[in-house]
């Protein structure tokens, strides 16, 4: 039996030639679904996962704890911790020294780098923006989020929205809600999130709003939390990669 071709063009797959059922269209069809799902799995492969934090009181000892244990080579992290505009240049560059990742103040529109921790800067609100395979940082003065900018809420609403299903959600040590509700979206939108447990925590407010909204798969001491992270991250489950 003779049979008849066409292209068949997913949005972001190489053009494939598929046959076509003359008699269902049923074969065909399930055949182009299965291509365009193999290559969107290919994309976000290619992207890769994002860790995306939030802090705020007693978050800098928590980030050093979190980021000192950290391989070279480990999946890139955005972090937003609440801080003045004067310190978080230098807060950067101390946990650089640090830590074996390189550790920057965030700059709007650079590329978002494995073995690279952003740090946003304290006059700006801090997104992630992807295009194509890759992600870049984008950087905002609109108005403060819950009374802060930058605001771990904008970091986590844009990870929900843009990065889903590749991002890591980590809740760190704060006061009030900020961020809360926004990490309910990155679950929502596939993410897997960690809340610092409260017996670690100098305030447990952030984290705790994120557990109450069911926000957080799960609690963990900051001790463990690069272990944990690293481990859902780079493996996708309990294997420890330190």
């Amino acid at each position: 039996m003779r049979r008849n071709f066409r292209k068949v063009r997913p949005d972001d797959a190489r053009k494939t030639v598929m046959p076509v059922n003359n008699k269902t269209g049923v074969d065909d069809a399930a055949s182009t679904a299965r291509g365009a799902a193999s290559s969107s799995a290919a994309s976000d492969r290619a992207t890769g996962k994002l860790v995306i934090v939030g802090a705020s009181t007693g978050g800098t000892e928590a980030l050093r704890e979190f980021l000192i244990p950290m391989p070279a080579d480990a999946p890139a992290i955005l972090v937003t911790q609440h801080m003045p505009v004067a310190f978080t240049q230098s807060f950067a560059d101390r946990l650089n020294s640090l830590s074996r990742m390189t550790v920057t103040e965030a700059v709007h529109n650079e590329r978002i780098l494995p073995g690279h921790v952003y740090i946003a800067p304290g006059h700006s609100h801090m997104l992630v923006r992807r295009s194509g395979s890759a992600y870049f940082i984008e950087l905002n003065q609109s108005a403060p989020v819950n009374h802060h900018r930058p605001s771990v809420e904008v970091l986590f609403h844009s990870a929900a929205q843009c990065v889903g299903a590749n991002a890591v959600g980590v809740m760190l040590t704060g006061m009030g809600r900020d961020g809360a509700a926004a990490m309910l979206e990155m679950r929502q939108a596939g993410a897997y999130n960690f809340t610092q447990d409260e017996a670690s925590c100098v305030v447990y407010g952030m984290p705790r709003a994120a557990v109450e909204m069911g926000a957080s798969h799960e609690s963990v001491p900051v001790r463990e939390m690069a272990q944990r992270v690293l481990a859902r991250a780079m493996h996708g489950g309990t294997k420890n990669p330190l």
